[in-house]
Order: C-alpha cells, then structure tokens, then sequence
C-alpha cells in the first residue's frame, strides 16, 4: 500500500483496551533524501535563492500517493484551472476543494492521516497526534506542536477571542480534554469519556482547526504582541479590541486573509481582487507523487465571481474547466448541448444528499400559532403525503430520481427502506383527515383551511432564490397541496437574509436540499438528526441553545426531539460500530416517522462539466458535502491538464529509493 497510514474508524472501535498505532511509512534522514522533483513553475524562485529546493521545503516523510492505485494517471505540473462561483465567501471552497486535513477520508470513507504522520488512539479516548517533521506553513515557517498548544491555551481558552469556549465537539459530558504537548512534533488529547467523532470532525468538509499559525498570529494577541505596536493595529483594522481583530485576521475556513500561513494546497494570493480570485500553489505543501514530484499539480486555480444565474450558461460556452457548484439537474440539456463544441463532458455523479429538496416546517416559529401547527406530527404527516413526489420525479428530473423521504439514501450501510418511504406516498384522503384531525378544518366544508384562532392556513416558504428547480417543485407542490384546501406561498429572498428569518423565527417554513450526508456510517455522529446546529432550519433556535450551551436559543422542550438528543449524546458513549449502528437506526426512524423535514425526490445525478484538457477528475463518483468536501475527497491536488508542462515518466531516483526502503 503506497498511501501511508490508513486508519479505519471500524478498526479503531474494535480495539477496545488497547491502543492502535498507525505505523509510518519509510523514515528517511536528511542525508537520505531522494532526489524530489521541484514544480517547473518555481525552478527559477529556487534558483534566485527565493525558495530553498524542494527537498528541504517538504516534510522529512511527506504524504506520498500511487495515482495508479485509484485509476489515475501520473501528471504532469503546471497549468491553471478556471472555476466560477457566486460570491466572494465561495473563496471558502478551496479549502474544501483543497481538502488538506490532519486526518482526511479516502474514496471508500476510511480516515488516513494526512497532514499528520500518523495518530494513535486508545479506548478512543486517548489520541496522540504525530506531526510529520520538518513541515512547513506555507510562508516556509515550521509547523509544529507548538502552533497546536498556540490554538488550545491561547484562542479556545482564552475568554476574550472565545467567550463561548471551545467547540461543542472537545467537550465531552461537560469534560474538556488533558491536552499535553508530547515533544515538537508529539500533541495528545486526552478524555475521561470516549469521543469518537473527534477525527471524523478533523476529516470533514468544514474541519475542525484545533491548530494554527502561532509565529503568525502572536503579532495581534494581547499576550505577546508589544501594547503600542497591537494598538496601531486595532485601529488601522477598525476594530475595537486586540480578540475582534485576532478573530478577524484568523479566518482559516472563510480563507479571506492571503497573509494567513495555510497548509492546504493552493494559497489566496494578494493580486486576487474583485471578481477574479486567485490561488496560487503552496511550495511547501507535503504531498508528492510517487514518483517523487511535489503536489499539487496545477499550478493555480482562478475563481472567477459571476451571477449564479449566468454560471450554467457561461459554463456552457467554456468560463470553467471544472464546474459542479450552481450546476443543477434541470441544466444539463444546456450543458450537453455545447460539450463538444466548447471542449468539454459533462459527467453525472451520483448525489449524497437525502433529498434533491426539501421543505423545512419551521418547529422554532416566533409565532405562537404556527408554531403549535408545525409541533403537532399530525400536520407534518398530512403535508408530506398530499405531495405528489412521482410527480416532480417525472416532470423536474425525467424519472431518474427517486420518491422518498430526506432519509439516507441506498449508497448507505445505514439505508432503511421504510425510513426512506415513510409518509412519502401520495395519499390526499389520509392527509385531509390529518389536517382535520389537527383542527384545521376546511371553511364552509370545501374551500381553504383554517388555522384553530381563524387565521387561514396559508403557508409561506421561503426560499433563497437561486433555482428554478426549487420554483418548479413548489409550484408541483402548490397545486397538489391545493387539493385538500392548503394554500402554498414562495417567498424569495437574498441567501443572507433567507438564513437571519429563519433563524430569528420569522419564517414559519423554508425549502432547502435535504441531509447533506446522506451516505453515512455507523462511525459517523448522527448530527444531522439531532437538534444540535443553529443551521438546521427545522429547529434553528434548538440548535442555538446547543450550540451556545445554553447561552442563547431554546431548549428542546417536544418528546421525539428530546430522544433524539439524548440518542445524540449516547451515540458518543456506544462502545463499538454495532452500538453506534443500532442508534443511527433509531434516530433515523424517530426522525422519519415523526417527518421532522419533508423530502421529495432523492438519487437525482449531479451535472459535473470536465474540460477535456482536466485529467485525474472521475467520470462516476458522488457528490456529497459531508464526508468527503465535493472533489475534496478525490485530490484535487491530483488534477492535472494534458496541456501543462511535461515532467517526464522515465524512472526516477525517488522510485528507485521507494522501492530500496
């Protein structure tokens, strides 16, 4: 096995009393080192004495990956890769893309280390993190234990640049870990109880960061930086405080900051302004080919800022190489139609998610009356079932999705059939006498519905106003729900401000996709069926109060809701992947039955346009958030174009070293 270190979270549950250690590919000593293959596009920052040569850029034991052992192609360096996106915060998508993480999923969801050498894990309590020596940020400065210590005593303890404390995810049963600094390169984190979602949350799409660049950031922290010289900043930066301006210049995810040290493969670079965002390659990231050439291929990667509505159309006539985000199901037919005049395929990838779209009753509603409406099963029952979901199959996506529930899907260990179906059948007769069983009785006996104080059962959704394909199933949606006297509204509205009514409870009820994980594991935390993120629009004030310990929001106060929590809180104790399979199962079936979210159509393909010159993109794959970040989870830094400069194949030292150690 040429990838190092694979650890799977399966393995990791059956060594219960012992520790697992994940033992480390060759180990070569500086004097050792094969001859690396430095990127065409820096021979000549190396030889003006800009960058030191590769061999002393790169971790002493970098990540070194076969691209043949998936199916791929060795590439050659070098060349830029256009994508289009909507709005500047979409820079946050090359750390997804990019999908470097101290611990990362392969295509078959185990957990390798990746930017660590190797982990240890015992009783999944104990993790002892190894860092791979001689890595460097990507402003060459060392990466160390230290900038993990940095993180943990001086920004999540600290009060003033975290008054909530550290994540949810590091507090177990109220416990936060021991955290030890082993030696340079060691870091341990230590829990009284297990906590087997810590690697899944450093693997995922959106990770957790418990370090980062403390040579950098010490400059705006009150603890290090010189009083005078952090004044100055603060007030340069317009900010009120030393934590408002840390917090600001301290953006890993939202990567809006080009001078923050990263480790992902491509760095914001400064000569990215306005609509044109650019990303140029790290010349310290730690992966390379085995054939001895560092990673990524490309050279940059260009975001380009257009209106989401324009993406399909300017993706068609050829603005992207590489383009899945603002693409939907309904575009394709555009898209197919120009490939081979523009130069490109269209690929259609399986979807992860539960359900293509979904209606969210908000459970949160501010008001009283609706909220009463949508907490009782009943109405939520009568509105999934009085949609005509073969309907919208047939009409939206020609009959290559699947009717079903926002449950998880067939790709699934965990899919369940009857969680999958449950109320998703086209039954008017059974939903009218759950209206009225409700007290939402029609007026007169044969027209509209009224709410129990009068007030008619008109129900708004809002929406974000991105996509036709949601207007097209709202309007399907709005006449079947005509039938039995429900009278369906869309409101659109701005991304921003669709979220801030929702979360504010203003809006009684919201259209979004569905599970954004919809392939899960047993190992996986069952969170998107716990109210437990502000970001769930079925419950966002439930969310809030988890999110915040308490702090703001609401406490769970309906029965099924509170069982899934506690269900939540036991998946974190189960002592194996059986037990923590068995409690994704109940939590799934509480979360159908109870039709918390109503789905509509699920396994609808996913357009992905490829240009033919892209190599390394897989033609059938899935799409899917979480796990696995997009084509985070397929390397992008394996990308390559066929018109980029050659490296060449012939043998090379390192292949040679590879195979003598």
């Amino acid at each position: 096995m040429t990838e190092q270190h694979l650890i799977s979270r399966t393995r990791i549950a059956a060594v219960i009393g012992g520790a697992f250690m994940l033992l480390t590919g060759h180990v070569a000593l500086a004097g050792d080192l094969p001859a690396y293959i430095n990127p065409p596009s820096l021979d000549e920052a190396v030889a003006q004495g800009e960058l030191p040569p590769v061999s002393e850029r790169l971790p002493l034991t970098p990540r070194v990956t076969d691209p043949t052992e998936t199916g791929r192609d060795f590439g050659r360096s070098g060349g830029r890769l256009s994508m289009l996106m909507s709005r500047d915060k979409d820079v946050r998508q090359m750390v997804v893309y990019g999908y470097a993480r101290l611990v990362a999923y392969d295509e078959d969801f185990n957990i390798r280390p990746d930017i660590l050498e190797s982990v240890e894990v015992k009783d999944e309590r104990v993790f002892t993190l190894h860092l791979r020596p001689g890595h460097r940020w990507s402003d060459g400065e060392p990466f160390t234990a230290e900038d993990f210590r940095f993180y943990w005593e001086d920004i999540a303890l600290n009060e003033l640049v975290s008054p909530s404390g550290p994540p949810t995810v590091m507090r177990i049963n109220d416990k936060l870990p021991v955290f030890e600094v082993i030696d340079d390169y060691t870091v341990r984190y230590s829990w009284d109880d297990p906590n087997p979602a810590f690697l899944g949350e450093l693997a995922a799409a959106a990770p957790l960061y418990i370090y980062m660049p403390a040579h950098y950031l010490k400059q705006f922290h009150g603890d290090y930086a010189d009083a005078g010289a952090l004044q100055a900043k603060v007030e340069e930066g317009g900010k009120r405080s030393w934590a408002s301006l840390m917090n600001d210049v301290n953006k890993a995810y939202k990567n809006t900051n080009p001078d923050l040290p990263v480790l992902q493969p491509w760095v914001l670079d400064k000569a990215g302004i306005g609509t044109r965002k650019i990303f140029v390659r790290n010349p310290y990231f730690h992966r390379v080919d085995s054939h001895g050439v560092q990673l990524p291929y490309l050279d940059e990667v260009v975001m380009t800022i257009a209106d989401a509505k324009l993406i399909p159309a300017k993706t068609a006539t050829g603005e992207s190489d590489l383009q899945a985000r603002y693409l939907r199901f309904e575009d394709y037919t555009l898209l197919k139609r120009s490939s081979h005049d523009t130069g490109y395929q269209v690929a259609l990838w399986a979807n992860g998610r539960g359900s293509q779209l979904a209606l969210f009753p908000n459970l949160n509603a501010s008001n009283p009356v609706w909220r009463e409406a949508f907490q009782d099963v009943r109405v939520r029952r009568a509105l999934s079932l009085a949609i005509d979901r073969e309907e919208i199959n047939q009409v939206v996506f020609y009959g290559l999705g699947t009717a079903a529930a926002n449950a998880l899907v067939s790709e699934s260990p965990l899919y369940d059939e009857a969680a999958a179906n449950a109320y998703a059948e086209y039954d008017l007769k059974q939903a009218a006498a759950l209206l009225d069983a409700a007290g939402i009785k029609r007026q007169g006996g044969s027209g509209s519905r009224l709410l129990p104080n009068g007030q008619p059962f008109e129900i708004i959704v809002e929406s974000s106003g991105e996509s036709t394909l949601e207007s097209d199933i709202l309007l399907l949606i709005r006449d079947s729900y005509a039938r039995i006297g429900v009278n369906l509204i869309t409101r659109p509205s701005q991304r921003e401000l669709f979220r801030n009514r929702i979360y504010a409870g203003d809006a009684i009820m919201s259209v979004w996709t569905g599970l954004d994980n919809g392939i899960a594991t047993a190992d996986m935390p069952p969170t998107e069926f716990a109210p437990v993120k502000q970001d769930y629009l079925q419950w966002p004030k439930w969310g809030q109060y988890h999110e915040t310990g308490g702090a703001s929001g609401e406490e769970p106060n309906l029965q099924p809701v509170m069982e899934l929590y506690d269900l939540y809180r036991e998946w974190f104790l189960a002592e194996d992947t059986a037990e923590r399979a068995d409690i994704w199962a109940r939590m799934q079936h509480i979360y159908t039955d109870n039709v918390f979210t109503i789905g509509t159509v699920s396994h609808v393909p996913q357009p992905v346009v490829i240009a033919d010159v892209l190599k390394n993109v897989p033609e059938k794959a899935v799409y899917n958030w979480d796990s696995g970040g997009y084509f985070g989870i397929y390397r992008m830094d394996l990308f390559f174009r066929s018109d980029a400069v050659e490296v060449g194949t012939e043998e090379l030292p390192f292949e040679q070293f590879r195979r003598d150690n």
